[in-house]
């Protein structure tokens, strides 16, 4: 007789695997499956805070990285996952897209947390809006990042005899002597949120905040159709020029690189790229400066990134409100901000331990909130739906690598791909 033919043997074998089992849910029902896209160097580095401090409570952290900058690798992952009934406890959700998951009705109540820990007092609520569905809170903010930023590499500047530019004008005056002195003016990947990241710098520096707002969150057909955005689509098909060939595919954090190593001087994009400045060692304004994009310095163009909560169950609920409550906690916002390049999602925090860039940043935050100049990124999820952002991403990226197509049939496809999506 075998050992498996055994009752007894085969009864012990049962217990301990269903103890075993028993075990393993245990574990499992205290841990937050977390679903997120910051996966360069910098971005790992501040996620890996939370989950610090999450098992320092005693709580397990499953990471679910998806690699992809502008995240939409992540998302179609997150669709299947809630579209199959296993979505994760919590997921990075931002802008409208926090209010879409919530009329599926697959978002948990955060409330009795943001009441304990005074949320509505900690957030500005520019801030607080986007983190509520039907009034109540679905999602944290981890930061604010800012959109319209120039990083340059000063050894590179200097090479070239010029300073940072202020102005389009003087952008391009600056590339074309970068180049003469043999770099790449400015380092870009060939993506379609990256094209979207600068289009909107760009529009925004040439048409301001008034008709960004009427073209990129309003989507006003006049906006879109007008001479001011024609004006705006040359400008930025212009930057090519100050571009290099192998860009095509290119990732963003490698662009940052591009500028950190010295073989190109400048670069639009948001402030997420400071993080991998830090990484890399480097003083903010003595080995790499910062400044609005040349254009926008009365403006600022926001991303909040945000974990929106599941409806969870259990213990694994208790887990999740821990998450949230750690999230806007100082430790958290101070270290995660640190490391990302952002700033807080609450300004009542000391920033006197964040460099020069962040400094700035929140004095731009606060004072363009004051007087208007805050506008929702359209490139990164903040202002318009995922459909519609999609076909603007697609007008935009078509348009910029396109030999043929004209700014004015650029426009009208705008207001096509707007209309259709709406």
């Amino acid at each position: 007789m075998t050992l498996l033919a055994n009752p007894f043997r085969k009864t012990a074998l049962a217990l301990a695997t269903a103890a075993a089992a028993s075990l393993t849910f245990s574990i499992q029902a205290a841990e937050v499956e977390v679903l997120h896209w910051w996966t360069s160097g910098g971005e790992a580095r501040a996620a890996n805070v939370l989950k610090e401090l999450m098992e320092a409570e005693g709580y397990g952290w499953e990471d679910f990285a998806v690699a992809g900058g502008g995240g939409e690798t992540a998302m179609t992952v997150l669709k299947s996952r809630a579209m199959s009934g296993n979505p994760p406890s919590a997921a990075q959700i931002k802008g409208p897209e926090i209010q879409e998951w919530g009329e599926l009705g697959l978002l948990g109540e955060l409330d009795e947390v943001a009441e304990a820990e005074g949320w509505d007092e900690l957030l500005p609520p520019t801030v607080a809006d986007v983190m509520r569905h039907n009034g109540s809170y679905v999602a944290v903010p981890v930061n604010v990042h800012r959109v319209n930023w120039l990083w340059a590499n000063p050894q590179v500047l200097a090479a070239a005899g010029v300073e940072m530019p202020t102005t389009l004008d003087e952008l391009f005056a600056a590339g074309e002597a970068i180049r003469e002195a043999g770099y790449i003016p400015l380092a870009h990947g060939g993506q379609a949120w990256q094209d979207a990241t600068v289009f909107e710098s760009v529009l925004l520096a040439s048409g301001g905040t008034e008709f960004y707002q009427q073209a990129l969150v309003e989507l006003d057909p006049e906006a879109l159709g007008s001479e001011r955005m024609i004006e705006a689509l040359e400008t930025f098909k212009r930057l090519r020029e100050l571009m290099d060939a192998d860009m095509s595919g290119r990732d963003w954090n490698i662009a940052t690189s591009m500028v950190i190593e010295g073989s190109a001087g400048m670069q639009l994009m948001g402030d997420w790229a400071k993080g991998e400045f830090t990484a890399a060692g480097l003083t903010a304004g003595e080995e790499y400066l910062c400044a609005a994009a040349p254009g926008t310095q009365d403006a600022f163009t926001f991303n909040i990134d945000s974990l929106a909560m599941f409806r969870v169950e259990g213990e694994e609920r208790e887990a999740q409100q821990a998450l949230a409550r750690l999230v806007l906690e100082p430790t958290f916002q101070e270290a995660f901000n640190l490391a990302k390049g952002s700033i807080p999602a609450r300004p009542d925090l000391d920033m006197s331990g964040f460099d020069v860039c962040a400094q700035q940043s929140m004095d731009d935050f606060q004072r363009t909130a004051e007087e208007g100049g805050l506008v929702p990124s359209m490139a990164h999820g903040m202002a318009v739906r995922a459909d519609v952002q999609g076909a603007i991403f697609d007008v935009v990226t078509n348009y910029f690598n396109s030999r043929d197509m004209a700014a004015e049939e650029a426009a009208r496809r705008m207001v096509n791909a707007a209309q259709a999506a709406l």
